[in-house]
């Protein structure tokens, strides 16, 4: 489907339902994106799709306008437990923002209801809402969805509900797949019924999603829709073409000052700062609040359960601010209005780079990126251009950076929940860049421990593997006993406190005998263990005297004996010897030591 034009929704080769038009109109969506204008006829026509389309797009109108012209084609009218449409996405973020697009095109279509089935609520709520209000169109992200399918016990047959499906949307399908949810998509697919729609929808594609095209969808019609007016040689390019995408070379101890003074001079804007890990946002986004003042940050990650909705919600509708997350925001996420993605830790894996820069210059918008990389790690810029056909430039010098660490400190020196963070985001630092994807750029072992130490703002440094047996000259630590440095919140002081006088009266015991840990990369798996025990067993079985043997020489030594004390003569003794069972002697050959 090469060189689709769009333009206006007019020109479709079909026709759409008046009271969608009138909500396009009222949304100011006059024009189609080629994403929308390629795949809206297939569908409606009722063919599979698998569309591929830069990040951006506009890929949810794709499939959100047809899964309502397909529901009001249907010859019988959906009951009210009836699904008629299923739309599975990789984050709740992702479903919330689907969600609400959906909500605003079925208000003119009040015979059908849509339920948003994802994490961080109860189970037993969206169980009862569903049996109270029915859904006709489902939006899920796998986990939630594949435990209400095992709802049946308290009251909510899902599987027959989904016996009425016309419609399937896998959204970014490619995600789906990378976040381990290949086990879920498969127990869900096997309730819905063969004869249905199915769309795929993702920013690339994978060998694993060509495996789900060919066992999901029926003669698909494969979409890729590329950016126009881009030159030949970049006509590959994954990232928007009204994307500036910059990187800036600093030290591990300057890289946090050169991103508060990047952000304190763009204050007034809107930016997505991505770290590599929770526990690095849970500390630096803390540390945002206090040192960027007069501007809202919120942190979202993976591990926070109930918050995130609210917080994701909230951040949509600023003007300008500061979001702090992981990789849970890389994908499909429309935030509106993004001035800036700020990749303080490059991603584990380089097609995640390009989503995170999606998330800015959406829809024709313009846009910018910086990613902060190390000395050491300036070949990645290259690499970048080469396997992602993501070019970067290179920012001139940040201005007027001043040095925010000791603030980061005497913040940790008054809570020891500052200090408890700092602590586990720079072990989860380390962790993940020995996980880094491009291995031959990311290596642990070119990491200036005490440059990153000082980057961290750290009072002193953790008893971790990677740092046992050696010294760090370059690092000084803080003079203060991290010891009698207290929690803000008297609970928690309370409750260590307690904790510290049970470990006293524990030291008068004797100690046990323990292993050490070892460095995750150095310990021996329990399989290679398993195999040393089992050689050590069969070695020492190996060394056992044969019965037989035993008995030979038992015989030997009583024939001996009899000898000395002349009750057989010599002549009886040499019969007896070679005479029976000696008949297998065994010849043991022992060669000379060179």
């Amino acid at each position: 489907m090469a060189n689709t034009a769009d333009g206006t929704w007019d020109s479709l080769p079909v026709k759409l339902n008046e009271k969608i038009l009138e909500t396009l109109d009222e949304l100011k969506f006059t024009h189609m994106t080629p994403v929308q204008s390629a795949c809206i006829p297939l569908f409606m026509s009722n063919k599979d799709v698998a569309a591929e389309a830069v990040t951006g797009s506009g890929k949810t109108l794709a499939f959100v306008i047809p899964i309502i012209e397909l529901l009001l084609k249907r010859e019988e009218k959906l009951k009210k437990m009836q699904v008629g449409a299923l739309v599975v996405t990789p984050t709740r973020e992702l479903a919330l923002q689907i969600s609400e697009v959906m909500e605003q095109f079925i208000q003119k279509f009040p015979q059908f209801t849509q339920i948003l089935l994802i994490g961080g609520s109860n189970p037993i709520e969206d169980v009862e809402k569903f049996k109270d209000q029915g859904a006709n169109i489902v939006i899920a992200t796998p986990g939630r969805l594949e435990d209400m399918f095992r709802r049946k016990s308290d009251g909510l047959d899902l599987a027959s509900s989904v016996k009425s499906l016309d419609v399937l949307v896998l959204d970014e399908a490619d995600r789906l797949l990378d976040m381990g949810f290949e086990a879920s998509l498969n127990t869900i697919l096997s309730y819905l019924p063969k004869q249905r729609r199915t769309g795929l929808f993702s920013a690339t594609q994978t060998q694993e999603l060509e495996k789900l095209v060919r066992a999901g969808l029926r003669n698909p019609v494969r979409i890729t829709v590329k950016e126009k007016g881009l030159a030949a040689a970049a006509a590959t390019q994954k990232t928007p073409s009204r994307l500036s995408n910059y990187y800036t070379i600093c030290r591990s101890e300057d890289k946090f000052n050169n991103l508060v003074a990047f952000l304190r001079q763009h204050k007034h804007e809107k930016h997505l700062v991505f770290f590599s890990t929770c526990a690095c946002v849970e500390y630096y986004g803390r540390a945002l609040e206090v040192l960027v003042k007069k501007v809202t940050v919120h942190c979202i990650h993976g591990k926070m359960k109930n918050k995130r909705n609210s917080i994701f919600a909230d951040f949509r509708t600023l003007k300008s601010g500061i979001l702090v997350c992981t990789d849970v925001m890389a994908r499909g996420i429309d935030i509106p209005d993004v001035n800036w993605v700020l990749q303080y830790d490059p991603p584990s894996s380089a097609s995640a780079f390009v989503h995170r820069c999606g998330r800015t210059a959406r829809i024709g918008n313009y846009g910018n990126a910086l990613v902060f990389l190390l000395p050491m790690e300036e070949s990645y810029v290259n690499f970048l251009s080469i396997n992602q056909k993501c070019p970067l430039q290179k920012m001139n010098p940040i201005s007027d950076v001043v040095d925010v660490l000791p603030k980061v400190k005497a913040m940790a020196v008054a809570d020891r929940a500052m200090f408890d963070r700092g602590m586990r985001a720079f072990v989860s630092y380390v962790q993940a860049y020995a996980k880094h994807e491009c291995s031959l750029i990311f290596r642990v072992k070119d990491l200036d421990f005490a440059s990153l130490a000082r980057g961290f703002a750290l009072l002193r440094l953790p008893k971790m593997p990677e740092l046992r047996g050696k010294t760090f000259p370059d690092f000084t630590e803080m003079t203060v006993d991290t010891d009698t440095i207290r929690y803000k919140d008297k609970n928690r002081e309370k409750q260590r406190q307690k904790m510290l006088a049970e470990q006293k009266d524990k030291m008068i015991l004797p100690k046990k005998n323990f292993q050490k840990n070892k460095a995750w990369s150095k310990q021996k798996t329990k399989k290679e263990r398993r195999k040393k025990k089992d050689a050590k067993r069969k070695h020492d079985e190996g060394s056992d005297v044969e019965d037989e043997d035993m008995k030979e020489l038992l015989n030997d030594t009583r024939l001996l004996k009899k000898l000395k004390k002349g009750q057989i003569s010599e002549e009886d003794f040499e019969t007896q010897l070679t005479s029976g069972p000696k008949s297998k002697h065994k010849t043991v050959v022992i060669w000379p030591v060179s």
